[in-house]
């Protein structure tokens, strides 16, 4: 074979090569996608059953084969059937139709309280990390008041001067909830403040400020979304706990710790009336414990384990 020859099959191998390992950016992210969900199948399935359920809430209207809040005598306490996939309560509601308005409830507290719980712990931790001296310790001083109590017991001792009510258990849970992303947020900080690009803001005479917004602020969130993402599930378990004791959701309000409540006398004869709330429940805890455990691997894998 001649020289010429050789050196055409190493040119063509060569660009073969070439072109076989440059790829576009959306082939490369969907192949680290496929593989990141071979590899994580606990957060495929908690993502799945999320979306599921958030699918159930939204459409609750048209999947609901009866109207919630009627009320049929004449049907009350009835076994699962064909009919009535989840039986029937002591009032002859159907059961399968408020687990899926339940549902709508359950995601907006879960939402609204570690929302609220985020924009009263990331100010708090931003300003005590920042700034650190006096205001870190005055303001970690609070935040240790909150924790100092019992999970449970600041949000039922707040709900009760509030006032019993959905609103106020959120408020409660929240208030109760903050103090965690407040030292989360505050050790991102005190991490990000001492980098260079924070000293070169410095020197150039930028605002303390801006400094805090524009640099410290977007560099900072990542672990309080992830402690967010964890604790999503914790906050509607939390919820349903207040309306067990009766200080959350009040009827006519269809919440599933409510309707755990309200069917609890009648565990022993007829189990399916709490059965099923307690169910969904756990189903939603578990799906956003998966989902957010995931997130963790994806947005802060040195805390993943991976």
């Amino acid at each position: 074979m001649s020289t010429s020859m050789i050196t055409k099959t190493n040119t063509s191998t060569s660009n073969s090569n070439l072109s076989i390992s440059v790829q576009s950016p959306a082939a490369i992210w969907r192949i680290k996608t496929w593989a990141f969900i071979c590899e994580n199948k606990l957060f495929t399935i908690g993502v799945l059953l999320l979306l599921l359920i958030v699918f159930a809430a939204i459409f609750a209207p048209w999947i609901a084969p009866y109207d919630p809040a009627k009320i049929a005598f004449s049907s009350k306490l009835m076994p699962p059937n064909v009919e009535h996939w989840m039986g029937t309560d002591r009032f002859g509601r159907d059961i399968f139709s408020r687990v899926l308005y339940g549902a709508r409830t359950s995601l907006v507290i879960g939402f609204a309280v570690t929302l609220l719980a985020m924009l009263i712990g990331i100010p708090f931790g931003l300003i005590s990390g920042y700034f650190g001296g006096r205001v870190d310790s005055w303001l970690m001083r609070i935040s240790d008041v909150f924790l100092a109590f019992p999970p449970l017991l600041l949000p039922i001792a707040i709900t009760a001067a509030l006032g019993s009510g959905l609103t106020n258990a959120m408020i409660a849970l929240a208030v109760s909830w903050f103090p965690w992303y407040a030292r989360i947020m505050r050790g991102a900080v005190v991490r990000i403040r001492s980098e260079p690009f924070i000293d070169a803001a410095r020197a150039m005479g930028v605002s303390k400020s801006k400094i805090m917004l524009r640099h410290v602020l977007p560099n900072s969130t990542t672990p309080v979304i992830v402690q967010g993402s964890m604790d999503f599930g914790y906050t509607i378990l939390a919820a349903a706990s207040l309306s067990f004791i009766g200080l959350g959701a009040k009827p006519p309000m269809m919440e599933w710790g409510l309707m755990a409540a309200s069917s609890r006398s009648q565990f022993l004869d007829n189990p399916w009336t709490v059965l099923f709330p307690g169910l969904a429940i756990f189903l939603l805890v578990l799906a956003a414990n998966l989902a957010g455990d995931g997130l963790r691997d994806v947005l802060d894998p040195k805390q993943g384990g991976h």
